[in-house]
């Protein structure tokens, strides 16, 4: 007799990058007090869960290589965080976050990854262990390093939070087929 064991279907992903999409970048926000929530965030997240969609946070935190604070002090911020996630009616979020950074002063840390974005080591370990359907998955980012991330993983779609146009040299290195939704504002955003 022969046991068939079948897997879970793949989720689909909203792939988040913190700062700049979660929260106002105020540069190395590596406090509590530090942390303003961008207007409209937690409707974003909202809707998107309602259709069906995983919120990944996918964070580069160069600041912990930098000496501003660490691993610890960014951990406790994003438990604080997830509580504020959890008073608005959102479900716990994974944190994936890169602590690296090749010029950082904390030796530790002071390397090149394959987790820092535009690198796709953070989607793709969530990917893993999440079971993430990267096909069917979006990111929303500010920089455009979280656009060649997502590409690089095989993300189909992004969403680029910024008021910067994207130049024909930007788009040139991207897969032919992956579309950017291109909005200024978090209000602008819905899912598919």
């Amino acid at each position: 007799m022969t046991n068939i064991v079948e897997s879970a279907p793949a989720t689909k992903a909203l792939f988040l990058d913190r700062d700049g999409v979660i929260n106002v970048d105020h540069g190395y926000v590596g406090t509590y007090a530090d942390f303003e929530y961008k207007n409209g965030i937690f409707d974003v997240i909202k809707q998107f869960q309602l259709k069906g969609y995983q919120p990944v946070i996918v964070t580069n935190q160069s600041g912990i290589a930098r000496g501003f604070y660490t691993e610890t002090e960014f951990q406790s911020l994003m438990e604080r965080v997830q509580k504020d996630f959890t008073a608005n009616n959102i479900n716990s979020i994974p944190v994936y976050f890169c602590p690296h950074h090749k010029q950082g002063s904390i030796s530790r840390y002071a390397i090149s990854c394959e987790c820092r974005k535009p690198a796709p080591g953070m989607l793709l370990k969530a990917a893993k262990d999440l079971n993430i359907d990267l096909c069917n998955s979006i990111l929303i980012g500010d920089s455009w390093r979280d656009i060649q991330a997502a590409d690089a993983a095989g993300l189909k779609q992004s969403i680029f939070l910024s008021k910067e146009v994207v130049t024909p040299e930007q788009s040139e290195g991207l897969s032919e087929g992956h579309k950017i939704n291109i909005v200024t504002s978090l209000s602008e955003i819905s899912p598919p």
